[in-house]
């Protein structure tokens, strides 16, 4: 289970400036890269300032006020800039352009609101191919915008359970939608855009989270993580496609299924018509053939004279009347 591994080194958890930090969300390295930071309340935003967290300090990436606009910092000025902030007012989102393999590493947006007070996200951006590829998913659910679903997992193992997380896992990136430390008793507010319901209770066996009022975004690839006091991991994969029309993945499978044997059966009664035409014509042609060749031995083997010739053998005298022509004199020398 390498992927596990890499799941809990986890556990979202990383240590710098000598305390723990949580990153809420897992980046691929690219070239051109987006790092989203949206803040999910309608508070008023009063300032947004870009970190990258190295193990000893926190460096200034930008800063944005809605008063005073955009400051980019050295050396990021020619290739970090804010993508909607004067789009959106809640969406502090940075791209890269032209990134390098220095740029690997952990960021964090903090946001200072009225009147709520500050907000933080941290990202991690790792080398790495595509996310999706290392999970495999045996259960596909199905249902439409607009109505709420519930994913649940169930934990196998028979020891205590200590950690469970759920994540929303994407081609170029994973989000942590909650974590819950049951030896500890706690749990992480995750800093996802989405609101997401969870159960975190001592003396669980199972987990769940609700997603109300669904969109097409919510479409994707879910894992639920549990990691026992003994350091035993389990993890637990399903996807949801959020469309318009089929609710039911059994009724998925009916209707491809009947459909599949409706045109089976129109092939076949297709094929049979076709054949049919095909042998009578066959019949047809060889009837044809067989009564043009007895009329022809008819024809030929029959007399011309047969159909009046008696039946009893006697011939009957035929009298023919021509003229007389005079005969023409001698003529003596």
């Amino acid at each position: 289970m390498d992927y596990l591994a890499s799941v809990f080194a986890i556990l979202h958890v990383y240590k710098a400036l000598g305390e723990e930090v949580f990153w809420d969300t897992t980046i691929k390295f690219a070239e051109n890269m987006t790092l989203e930071c949206m803040y999910p309340s309608r508070d008023t935003l009063t300032q947004v300032e870009w970190f990258k967290i190295n193990a000893t300090k926190k460096v200034s990436i930008a800063i944005f006020n809605p008063t005073y606009g955009a400051i980019i910092r050295e050396p990021y000025a020619d290739r970090v800039y804010f993508l909607n902030s004067t789009v959106a007012p809640n969406d502090m989102t940075i791209s890269f352009y032209n990134a390098s393999e220095a740029d690997v590493g952990f960021y964090s947006c903090s946001l200072y609101t009225f009147p709520s007070g500050p907000w933080g996200k941290v990202i991690r951006v790792v080398q790495t191919d595509s996310f999706e590829t290392a999970v495999s998913s045996a259960n596909h659910l199905v249902s439409k915008p607009g109505k709420n679903i519930t994913l649940t997992c169930q934990y196998q193992s028979k020891q205590p359970m200590q950690l469970v997380t759920w994540e929303k896992i994407q081609p170029h990136q994973i989000d942590l939608l909650t974590f819950c430390n049951l030896s500890q008793g706690r749990s992480y507010a995750s800093r996802y855009q989405r609101q997401i319901l969870t159960n975190c209770s001592q003396g669980m066996r199972g987990s769940f989270i609700g997603i109300p009022h669904l969109t097409s975004s919510d479409s994707g690839l879910y894992r639920c993580c549990f990691r026992a006091s003994t350091g035993e991991e389990e993890a637990f994969a399903m996807r949801l496609t959020v469309a318009h029309g089929i609710t039911n993945t059994r009724y998925v499978l009916f209707l491809t299924g009947g459909t599949v044997l409706l045109l089976l059966v129109t092939l076949i009664a297709i094929i049979a018509v076709i054949y049919c035409n095909r042998r009578r014509r066959q019949k047809r042609a060889l009837f044809q053939a067989s009564w043009e060749t007895q009329n022809k031995m008819a024809t030929n083997y029959r007399s011309p004279t047969s159909t009046n010739q008696p039946l009893d053998g006697t011939r009957e005298d035929i009298y023919v009347n021509y003229p007389a022509f005079p005969r023409r004199p001698k003529i003596k020398v």
